[in-house]
């Protein structure tokens, strides 16, 4: 998700620190144009684009295999992509769940050996306040939910998701100096808004352009948990621009952060 908004601006701060960075993106044209001005705003040449669609784990499994094959390093992966539109995948899952949760769980299972062997290394998933609207069952995980507000519903859950990732693969990964986090950026005025449906657009539009915060100031936070020094004993916790904060009561539920992964790791055939 490095193409453009929280992504690109995080991708840019790394690439002025020096990083070798790769965009895992879904457009080509879009992530080719986003690496290279990149490359020309910080004069970093080791800003790359591989292609990513979220959306298909066939893709998810593809970019995993060429990422190891090529790249032999990896001390920080940043799980970013996210959309909030209603729809269904070819694998058969619901869009949001599974781009925004069950893709990005893959990708950080496949990639997950390479961040022990470069330890220490950090995974930073960026989750949202939404969590708190999060109802999931483990029974029917990627699963659109019914109801009149289905797709926002859908959105609610697989934020929820992330920070429940966070927290158990923090459980998982305890000693072996790969720590995880699950960032809310804040309100930030981004593209995910372009599928917010025709009726909310003329109210939700104007209050982004004038109240939301900026890609830039979003990022802050998901570079400070990538970058900032001593956070390790904070793995798994839940930060805000304010820092650590407790998420809401079913983001601290490890009996469902347990059911979500075990249910994760059946969806996608691990």
């Amino acid at each position: 998700g490095g193409s453009s908004g929280i992504g690109a601006a995080t991708a840019l701060e790394l690439a002025r620190c020096g990083a070798r960075v790769i965009l895992a993106t879904r457009s080509a044209r879009r992530g080719e144009a986003a690496a290279s001005r990149i490359r020309r705003e910080t004069g970093n040449n080791e800003v790359l684009f591989m292609h990513l669609d979220l959306a298909s784990l066939r893709s998810v499994r593809a970019f995993a295999s060429t990422f190891l094959r090529q790249e032999p390093h990896l001390h920080l992966l940043i799980n970013n992509a996210g959309v909030s539109a209603g729809g269904t995948t070819e694998d058969g899952f619901s869009l949001p769940f599974q781009v925004n949760h069950l893709g990005h769980f893959l990708l950080t299972q496949l990639l997950l050996e390479r961040l022990r062997s470069c330890a220490p290394s950090r995974v930073v998933i960026v989750a949202s306040s939404a969590h708190c609207a999060g109802r999931l069952c483990p029974e029917s995980l990627g699963r659109p939910p019914s109801g009149l507000f289905s797709t926002f519903q859908d959105y609610c859950d697989s934020k929820l998701a992330n920070v429940l990732h966070a927290r158990e693969l923090a459980t998982r990964e305890e000693g072996t100096q790969v720590t995880c986090y699950a960032v809310h950026p804040g309100f930030v005025n981004t593209s995910l808004f372009r599928y917010a449906p025709l009726w909310l657009k003329p109210l939700l539009l104007p209050l982004a352009w004038l109240l939301f915060l900026d890609a830039s100031e979003g990022a802050q936070v998901v570079l400070d948990c990538a970058t900032q020094d001593g956070l390790e004993p904070l793995s798994g916790r839940y930060f805000t621009d304010c820092g650590p904060r407790l998420p809401w009561p079913a983001g601290r539920d490890d009996r469902l952060a347990r059911a979500l992964w075990e249910g994760s790791e059946r969806l996608v055939g691990l």
